[in-house]
């Protein structure tokens, strides 16, 4: 055999899959396929060098031996606004449509079922599949190719003999209620704490180091739009991409619609899919209803993180009824306690039930429950299960009082400045703070140190080996490899990703030091701003001030934060234990300082005017407030407008704002460049 049959061969087994695995519909009988397979896996044995990165081979790969990379979104992958009525979804398309200039009737809408499952980016180079990302912030994911790559509805190689030199697809990785059974009931029969939903187990295989796993757990793929994409083909409509994905070899959802924004319509196929739900071999909890017109999305834009031109329309909360046995009391990291609920256990939608949140002492008063009571429980989109009301009162009644000490170190509670939270004042001595600052400083979304999770950071705590933050960065191999569950091996990959952790940025830093209110957006403010740790610190509550987005409360706690001693100290610490990042390059930006605001339709795509306002300086809000030194107006601006007029804010239109400076003209001419092209 030559290499050219090995590629002919490879060829005809991806065309066997795609049509069994996609359109349901297979060629050959499982032998034949068994046979060819096998042939197949014989030629790559005595041809290595031959093997090709998208053979049906190469879907069991090897046990990777590095955690996940970190990839950027070229296109951040945007999450959608949601709605809870007809009335809001209609309001979401009649404040598009005024925005288009055109009436409601005129919006074409594309209608798909929302997956309850996992968003994934697939990059194709050629034809062939190079990547696959989890979302993560949106802009920065997870390299998870090894076990995307087994999922057989994903094509290794796209099936059309004219690629684009790159494309991104993206779409919800998912696992059937089917498959999810089957797996809890393994679990189970191990006495292995099961997954608590099909999409937390479909996130769950997705970021095993182990392939193996993977493929004992088998998931789906089905598309739902592109990121990047370089071809000369063009598409009017997502309709008509979604067409183009399932021709190039994607598997596509049976049960999405195409209609006129209509009150009546809309309605009707809310119904249409409510009605299907139970009967979906997969979780849906929701529809996704999409502005058909990609030249409309264009012209929309997005808002925060969210398109202006999609929104998704949740289905009710799933409603049951339980006992109120107990309620337990947990503290937060800033010390906070949050009543939480022990109920009954109760399956909700597929998902058995033990605890709920209460939020805090005013809801239970808003509720007027008891101990003992009959309630009805909600998962709130889903997901977050709560009270909703009481449903009968219990023979008990027993009241439930917020407790003077703390559950766990016993020092007083104190209900903050009248507000409806009460808080542990045992602060460093209090072990459940400590546990849950370690926690956050070390998550994903702040220092994202690797495999040294919850239940790792609660066994070393309890140890005593975990007294603060700055205690992760003096771990010893025998500290983890002692721990049940634990080896050498093991030890040693969170200990090289505690020691990746020690290369930051200086926002990330800032977020995961657990400084009250500041959160992502806070931290990236505050970081461009002042550029350095020792100016942030010696600021003034006055120069806080003058951040975007920070007000008197947040500039106190900021101050607050680094004039206490143990605080100060702490961060003194993380320094000298290696945390460091690299200086901010000092660029020309003319518009540091300033707080930009954009309103109604401009012939440049929103995210991009944003992209070169912030590359020059400036922060982009997304409301009129007195803070607001400009607002970028396009024709048919509306209710910001005449708040900015209002409060004296300076209004420039898009003539002007090209002519501030190069910037601000090289994006016009490269989007000019774009539209010829």
């Amino acid at each position: 055999m030559c290499f050219s049959d090995y590629k002919t061969l490879v060829s005809q087994l991806n065309q066997w899959n795609h049509a069994y695995h996609v359109l349901d519909s297979p060629l050959v009988s499982d032998d034949e396929y068994d046979r060819a397979f096998r042939f197949l896996m014989e030629i790559e044995t005595q041809h290595p060098d031959w093997i090709l990165s998208y053979s049906p081979s190469q879907r069991v790969g090897a046990v990777v031996s590095s955690l996940f990379d970190k990839v950027f979104h070229e296109i951040r992958m945007l999450s959608l606004t949601n709605a809870f009525s007809l009335d809001e979804t209609l309001d979401f398309f009649i404040k598009a449509a005024k925005e288009l200039s055109i009436s409601l009737n005129e919006c074409l809408i594309y209608s798909e079922p929302k997956l309850d499952g996992l968003a994934i980016n697939l990059r194709y180079e050629k034809g062939v599949l190079s990547c696959a990302t989890t979302r993560g912030d949106g802009q920065v994911g997870e390299n998870v190719t090894h076990t995307i790559k087994i999922i057989p509805s994903v094509p290794l190689q796209l099936l059309t003999a004219s690629p684009p030199e790159i494309i991104d697809v993206r779409g919800e990785v998912f696992m059937t209620k089917k498959t999810f059974a089957d797996i809890n009931e393994q679990l189970i029969a191990k006495n292995i704490k099961p997954f608590a939903n099909p999409r937390n187990a479909a996130a769950g295989t997705v970021r095993q180091l182990d392939p193996a796993i993977a493929m004992q757990r088998p998931l789906q793929f089905i598309p739902y739009g592109i990121g990047r994409y370089s071809l000369e083909k063009t598409f009017l409509t997502h309709k008509a991409l979604m067409k183009y994905l399932a021709e190039i070899g994607f598997k596509t959802s049976p049960h999405c619609q195409h209609f006129k924004a209509d009150r009546q319509l809309f309605e009707e196929d809310f119904a249409r899919m409510a009605a299907l739900r139970e009967t979906l071999p997969m979780e849906i909890d929701g529809i996704v209803y999409k502005i058909d017109n990609l030249e409309q999305q264009q012209q929309l834009g997005f808002i925060a993180r969210a398109p202006k031109w999609a929104v998704a329309r949740k289905f009710p909360a799933q409603l049951v009824g339980t006992t109120l046995l107990a309620v337990d009391f947990q503290v937060g990291r800033t010390g906070v306690l949050t009543p939480v609920a022990r109920l009954q256990p109760i399956l909700v939608g597929g998902v058995m039930v033990c605890n709920a949140t209460l939020h805090n002492m005013d809801e239970i008063k808003r509720l007027n429950v008891h101990i003992g009571d009959y309630v009805e429980i909600q998962r709130a989109g889903d997901v977050i299960p709560k009270i909703s009301r009481v449903i009968s009162c219990g023979d008990i009644a027993e009241s439930i009082v917020m407790p003077d000490a703390c559950p766990v170190c016993l020092a007083p509670v104190k209900q903050i400045n009248n507000q409806a939270a009460f808080r542990c004042t045992g602060g460093y001595a209090c072990s459940a703070q400590i546990t849950e600052r370690i926690k956050y400083y070390a998550s994903r979304r702040c220092m994202d140190i690797k495999q040294l999770g919850a239940k790792l950071i609660e066994a070393l705590c309890d140890q005593g080996v975990l007294k603060s933050v700055a205690d992760i960065y003096r771990l010893q191999m025998s500290d983890i490899a002692n721990l049940d569950g634990h080896g050498e091996k093991n030890a040693l990959k969170i200990l090289a990703s505690i020691e990746k952790s020690k290369k930051t940025t200086f926002n990330i830093f800032l977020m995961a030091l657990g400084i009250p209110e500041i959160g992502e957006e806070g931290a990236k403010n505050l970081a461009s701003y002042f550029r350095s740790l020792t100016n942030l610190r010696q600021a003034t509550e006055e120069e806080l001030l003058r951040v975007p987005d920070v007000g008197v409360v947040t500039a106190k706690n900021i101050r607050s934060f680094f004039s206490d001693i143990m605080q100060s100290q702490l961060v003194d610490e993380l320094i000298a234990l290696g945390i460091h990042w690299d200086d901010e390059p000092q660029l020309e930006q003319p518009l540091s300082g300033q707080v930009w605001c954009l309103t109604g339709a401009l012939s440049i795509p929103r995210q991009e005017i944003k992209a070169a306002l912030e590359k020059m300086g400036a922060k982009v809000a997304n409301s009129v407030s007195a803070k607001t030194t400009y607002l970028l107006a396009g024709q048919d601006a509306g209710s910001k407008l005449s708040k900015a007029q209002a409060l004296n804010v300076k209004v420039i239109d898009e003539a002007q704002f090209l002519a501030l400076n190069s910037e601000a003209l090289n994006l016009l001419s490269l989007h000019q460049g774009s539209e010829e092209k």
